[in-house]
């Protein structure tokens, strides 16, 4: 795997991707940056949840003169949705450099557009319909663009976009770069690639056959200010007796970390900034059983075999579905069983499902233990405890001075204390995690073409009744509307 350090990013990207929580590029980030780092034309074939938006994004972000208040990036995606997450992440990649994108699309109140517009965003993403109407009133004006992307140019020729997607590239300037995107490549994408890039390098990120055995996946859907007691609970009741608990930061790798100490856990994080005599020192005590919780960043668990975890916690679920594998694949080892639990914010269950497909497993959901869940089993394993020593049978020395204690007090009584001696009672001290952004993206489409309006049913409204090609549809208030003129309404997606 690559680090964002390795791939020669500007410093205030760096920075924006350290407050994002990523170390590591995706295979579709690490092969596609250099290439357009050196002005290449690109194709890129990769599925959604690769982390494309990155890949192209960081480059362009690069390239832009924040002190030119004009359109120097431009990309084009099929859906208003996918446009407006697009738009939010080149915000959140650009918030040092001081460059601002701006999300274009049908359904959007035209003159607010064209006000916003005059603000001087550098980036403009722009489902095609809208974007063309923007282009032939001249209020997205086209002749400072210097990077144009394609995102899921399959799906916009799925939607009836590729002749509007043509009209655009050959009405901005002929000498930018364009990078285009798509999980397939028919013919009519490749006759873009050949007719209007310029000697174009192929990336291809095939999603590989990742399937994940002997390990019980689960989920909870947890908001970000309560992971950190749920992942407290749920140790106190499962008491691994070794776990990996991955986070996406070095700064959480360490609160994280000492937030486990604090609360009476024998815990040890490691990450890119250890010595290698430091990281070594964590991974022995690990592996000697005299930590029982590692925590660690993606970089850190690099080439980690350890047998015996019998869970993995992902505190902050990975950017990509190759990174999940890896790390959940750290248990289950030898033939023996493990278990992976993910903590997912509400925001990121449409991530959750693109591993879910490509990992081809389902993960089972289940509820954020309680308080109480947790002290019944700190109490369990007190239980346990009692129980092997009694198993030993070498208690004969301790039989008389039982017996003198069964006189002054019921047994009831004395094995209430015994358990409440060998109970860990952890301390209630607040821990406070420093926050990453979480990873939202487009839920994924579980068709293509045809079925593309029934798994979209909110945006499209029922079959027959879409934007395009339909009898007709919703307007901007609501009411239904039957479509006179296809073409009239070619530029409101």
């Amino acid at each position: 795997m690559t680090t964002f350090k390795e791939l020669n990013i500007s410093e205030p990207i760096m920075k924006a991707l350290e407050k994002m929580g990523f170390e590591e590029a995706t295979p579709i980030q690490a092969e596609t940056i250099p290439l357009a780092q050196q002005g290449n034309d690109v194709i890129g074939q990769a599925q959604t949840g690769t982390g494309k938006t990155a890949a192209f994004g960081i480059p362009m972000i690069d390239k832009i003169d924040k002190n030119q208040k004009k359109i120097q990036g431009l990309v084009v995606a099929p859906t208003r949705e996918l446009a407006i997450q697009v738009a939010e992440e080149l915000n959140r990649l650009a918030r040092f450099r001081g460059i601002r994108a701006m999300p274009v699309y049908g359904g959007q109140h035209m003159e607010r557009q064209i006000r916003a517009l005059k603000d001087g965003p550098q980036i403009v993403v722009a489902t095609p319909g809208r974007l063309l109407d923007h282009m032939r009133r001249k209020t997205i004006r086209t002749a400072g663009i210097q990077t144009a992307v394609l995102d899921e140019a399959d799906e916009m020729l799925n939607m009836g976009f590729i002749d509007d997607i043509k009209e655009i590239l050959k009405n901005i300037p002929e000498q930018r770069q364009t990078l285009l995107f798509s999980a397939t490549m028919p013919k009519e994408i490749r006759d873009i690639a050949t007719n209007l890039m310029d000697s174009p390098k192929e990336v291809k990120v095939k999603a590989k056959e990742m399937t994940v055995e002997n390990i019980d996946q689960y989920f909870i859907e947890v908001p970000e200010k309560y992971k950190f007691d749920t992942l407290t609970n749920h140790l106190d009741i499962n008491a691994p007796a070794l776990a990996i608990v991955f986070s996406r930061t070095k700064k959480r790798v360490d609160e994280i970390a000492e937030g486990l100490q604090i609360r009476g856990f024998r815990a040890e994080g490691i990450h890119g900034d250890l010595t290698q005599g430091k990281r070594m020192s964590v991974l022995n005590k690990f592996k000697n059983g005299r930590v029982e919780v590692l925590v660690a960043t993606d970089v850190a668990a690099r080439g980690l075999d350890i047998s015996g975890v019998t869970h993995v916690y992902n505190f902050d679920i990975p950017q990509d579905p190759e990174s999940y594998v890896h790390r959940i694949g750290r248990t289950g080892r030898a033939g023996k069983a493990g278990e992976a639990i993910s903590f997912i914010t509400p925001r990121e269950m449409g991530h959750l499902k693109i591993i879910e497909q490509v990992t081809k497993s389902k993960m089972k959901r289940i509820m954020p233990p309680t308080n109480k869940e947790a002290q019944r089993g700190k109490q369990q394993a007190a239980v346990d405890k009692l129980l092997r020593t009694i198993d030993k049978k070498d208690l004969t020395d301790y039989q008389e001075t039982a017996s003198d204690l069964l006189q002054d007090h019921d047994s009831i009584t004395v094995i209430s204390a015994a358990l409440k001696m060998l109970t860990k009672e952890r301390k209630n001290t607040p821990v406070r995690i420093s926050s990453v952004q979480p990873i939202s993206v487009k839920k994924p489409q579980g068709g293509k073409g045809k079925n593309y309006r029934n798994n979209n049913k909110k945006f499209y409204g029922k079959r027959g009744q879409g934007k395009r090609g339909g009898h007709g549809g919703y307007n901007r208030k609501g009411n239904y509307q039957k479509r006179r003129n296809h073409k009239n309404n070619k530029h409101n997606s």
